[in-house]
């Protein structure tokens, strides 16, 4: 039976995967359960700081189990997180864990907002938290989004009540949440608002604790829980024939980038809320005690709601359809209500269950997944009625144009026809909207105020299907999407997209020059429509020399793309610069890059940014010349090494043996490779043995949750979660002297001038005798940490580990990152053994 289990979960998570981009096709049970929830009249929102913060578990309980209107409100988009399944961080990741949230929310039930707070990293303190993020806006933003979703109940994830105790994001989430449940319904406070909504007061403010709040599991069974709810969030669902811990696993498990897949668990367990504030709780001690959450609560729901409890009381699996004249009379009345909030959301609800209910399909397809203004893209229009209701298509809107149709829809009968959709001159490229302008270190700038806290930006091209079921007139709104098939993968979608007529990129974020020899450097211009022609540019910054100024290119397909090469030469001295590609195509100029996010378990995404690369005339030297890179969780590290003149090889754990490693100088460990790679485990002698014979062997930082072995090093070694956040803290050499802070490049305090987002994380801090801690630093009002750089000689050769941020400091070109894991890699070694080239 466990077994059973087991592969019925597996299986339902292979299809949220696979089917993640494809329109739902919802069962019978699917259709009872969306009557349930519309059949409850009462919501909650759920506050926390990033992507994976959210408690899936509470969340799919409140939507599936209790069948309220739930959200999770994350107030950053994760921008500044890790990333364990490719190679992007920054804005590019955020648009990954935005759709990895929604993606959980497709599973759980759940709906998703956000602040345009921007996740600037690991702070330590909500006060610098709220210094860096605009307080007043990001406040704003969570009033807005109280003001807009109207929740009865809000549940913090975090407390409020102990800053310094965790993420200073977490804290500052709570905070803000506190502050906002008041001035949500005051009129005075962001009046300009209440132009597109109404002052709101939310019933219930709680804290969404358990044990981990109290320290331990022991410690909490003895703290008072007399201001607790418990739940059940264990509870079985029969009609999905799973848990509500295995529908939370299967939910969190979307946050792919975060490495959050998990084992589902499965009977009773307990989840805590700690009334805060608000309407006191009643005798049933639940969090909607005395809030109507039925029909009544609407003015003239009542006779709406006789109608609905009796579908669901008497619902036919069988035939839903049988159910559509009692859904159209309760339509029909919900329209003659005042307008109101309860009234919108309900209104989008029914509808989509009478849609369910006729088994109506309703697709537009694009013939292509994207295009530019004023092109014209042929749409293949489906639709059918799977069900013996009397349903007519009066026409069609695409763009704004209604088209005549008077069809009458059989029976199963599919109708396909084919329509024009004109993109407009004016049309913009689409791209994640918070992306659009110049953001901050704390801050996104969105300014289209209608935008703030979606998820992401609205479909603009729409086809509207205008009906009559029953001589009810109706109209299903449908995005344009691209449908295909490849013989490998079978039926699959892709939004439809705007890009634009040409984008053009450099093939790396940095260059780095080592020396003033001159450099040919790769254009690379995609067609975004046939027959383009026109001329390349590079601007760049003074000191630099590009030839040819000029050149012409001609692309004669759509998605074609051409290479342009251009010479760069640098400055003579260190310098650092950027080169910015620009195209013209007669009065025109393009200059961003179109940059795809290609996941299977999340939609296909386009995002335009401005091109621009760094580079870097440095003065370093080095010593050896193989690396062999393990590489661990997605980081670029190989292609930095590389740039500097190194040739490095990655090579497979699975592959790593006694004569494989005698041709390398030196190995490199990615990036949480030991949390990551079970097999590395088995060949940690080996790798021990090859610096013990002469290598050096660099390892990157790791957690220690889930490490994978605790031998990291030949000797004794505690990884801890030390860290230091300020990316301008001052660093102290503890042993000056040492060979890595002089050769082959002298290292000095300006080699940790211009760091990005922080120092370095996770320091060990506990190691054997044999390791020499290299450097000192610390953040505010903190004692000093030394483990961020331990070196130890082991044999031969060199291990040292290291929590240094390299991986975010290559791609922003860092030069003295670069000088420094140069000095790493050279330890030991008595003479360059070749001549650094680009």
């Amino acid at each position: 039976m466990k077994k059973h289990l087991h592969l019925t979960l597996l299986t339902c998570l292979s299809l949220v995967l696979a089917q993640a981009q494809k329109p739902k096709t919802p069962s019978a049970t699917a259709i009872y359960e969306s009557i349930q929830k519309l059949n409850f009249l009462g919501s909650v929102l759920y506050i926390a700081a990033h992507p994976d913060d959210e408690n899936t578990r509470l969340i799919s309980y409140l939507s599936n189990h209790v069948k309220a209107r739930t959200a999770y409100l994350s107030l950053t988009r994760g921008d500044g997180g890790q990333n364990l399944i490719g190679p992007e961080i920054r804005e590019l990741l955020g648009v990954i864990r935005t759709q990895e949230l929604l993606a959980a929310r497709r599973v759980d039930g759940g709906e998703q907002l956000f602040s345009r707070a921007n996740d600037f990293g690991y702070s330590k303190h909500p006060d610098e938290t709220l210094e860096i993020w605009d307080k007043d806006q990001v406040l704003h933003d969570v009033v807005r989004a109280i003001r807009t979703f109207k929740p009865d109940i809000i549940i913090n994830r975090f407390d409020h009540r102990t800053p310094g105790t965790t993420h200073g994001h977490h804290t500052a989430s709570a905070l803000l949440s506190v502050e906002a449940f008041d001035s949500a319904k005051d009129p005075t406070i962001y009046p300009d608002m209440l132009k597109t909504t109404d002052v709101w007061a939310p019933k219930r403010l709680f804290f969404n604790t358990g044990w981990w709040f109290y320290g331990s599991k022991a410690k909490f069974e003895k703290a008072d829980k007399s201001k607790l709810i418990h739940v059940d969030i264990g509870t079985y669902y029969p009609l999905k024939g799973l848990s509500n811990n295995e529908v939370a696993a299967l939910a969190s498990s979307q946050h792919l980038c975060q490495g959050f897949g998990r084992l589902a668990q499965r009977g009773t367990q307990k989840e805590y809320i700690e009334f805060l504030k608000g309407m006191p709780l009643g005798n049933d001690n639940t969090m909607f005690s005395g809030i109507d959450t039925s029909w009544n609560r609407i003015k003239g729901g009542n006779a709406i709601g006789s109608i609905l409890y009796d579908v669901e009381k008497n619902f036919n699996f069988k035939t839903p359809s049988i159910h559509i004249p009692q859904l159209l009379k309760a339509y029909k009345l919900l329209q003659q209500l005042e307008t109101s909030h309860w009234k919108t959301q309900k209104t989008k609800t029914l509808k989509h269950i009478i849609e369910m209910c006729a088994g109506l399909y309703l697709e537009a397809s694009a013939t292509t997944n994207w295009a530019t203004r004023g092109e014209t893209v042929n749409l293949d229009i489906e639709l059918l009625n799977r069900s013996q209701t009397q349903t007519k298509l009066v026409s069609i809107t695409v763009n704004g144009n209604a088209i005549s149709k008077n069809i009458d829809l059989s029976n199963n009968t599919k109708f396909t026809f084919k329509e024009p959709l004109n993109i407009p001159l004016k049309a913009t490229p689409t791209t994640p909207y918070w992306l659009n302008a110049k953001s901050t270190l704390g801050m996104y700038h969105v300014p289209n105020k209608a935008l703030i806290g979606q998820p992401e930006t609205p479909r603009t091209y729409t086809v509207s299907f205008n009906l009559l079921i029953n001589n009810t007139p109706i109209t299903f709104t449908k995005a344009v999407i691209q449908r295909y098939a490849q013989p490998d993968k079978g039926e699959l979608y892709r939004p439809f997209e705007v890009i634009p007529e040409a984008s053009v990129q450099l093939k790396e974020n940095v260059y780095i020059f080592n020396t003033a020899q001159q450099r040919d450097i790769k254009v690379t211009v995609l067609a975004g429509k046939a027959q383009i022609e026109g001329t390349v540019e590079i601007a760049h910054s003074k000191g630099w020399d590009v030839f040819p100024k000029h050149q012409k290119f001609a692309i004669a397909n759509k998605g074609e793309r051409q290479e342009l090469v251009f010479t760069v030469t640098p400055p003579k001295t260190q310098h650092e610069g950027t080169l910015n590609p620009i195209v013209h195509i007669k009065d025109q100029h393009f200059n961003k890059a179109l940059i795809p996010i290609d996941y299977e378990h999340i939609p296909f995404q386009t995002v335009t940014l401005p091109s621009e690369s760094k580079v870097v005339r440095l003065d370093i030297k080095k010593r050896g010349t193989t690396i062999g890179y393990i590489e661990g969780a997605g980081d670029v590290v190989p292609q930095s090494l590389k740039q500097i003149g190194y040739d490095v090889i990655s090579i497979k754990p699975n592959a790593i043996n006694a004569d494989l490693l005698k041709t390398f100088d030196a190995i490199v460990v990615g990036i949480r490779a030991y949390n990551t790679i079970e097999s590395l485990k088995f060949k940690q002698k080996l790798l021990f043995d090859f610096v013990a014979n002469g290598g050096n062997m660099i390892v990157q930082y790791n957690t220690a949750h889930r490490l994978k072995t605790k031998q990291l090093a030949p000797y004794a070694l505690e990884l801890s979660r030390d860290r230091v956040t300020d990316e301008n803290a001052t660093v102290t050499f503890i042993n000056p002297e040492h060979p890595v802070l002089h050769t082959p490049n002298k290292i000095t305090a300006k080699d940790f001038e211009g760091w990005t987002q922080e120092r370095g994380l996770y320091f060990p801090n506990s190691w054997a005798k044999e390791f020499t801690p290299i450097l000192a630093m610390h953040d505010k009002n903190e004692a000093s940490k030394e483990g961020s750089l331990l070196i130890a000689k082991h044999g031969k050769g060199h291990y040292i580990y290291t929590g240094l941020s390299f991986f975010r400091e290559f791609p922003a070109g860092v030069s003295g990152a670069y000088r420094l894991f140069a000095n790493m890699l050279s330890l030991g070694k008595k003479e360059a053994t070749k001549t650094p080239s680009n």
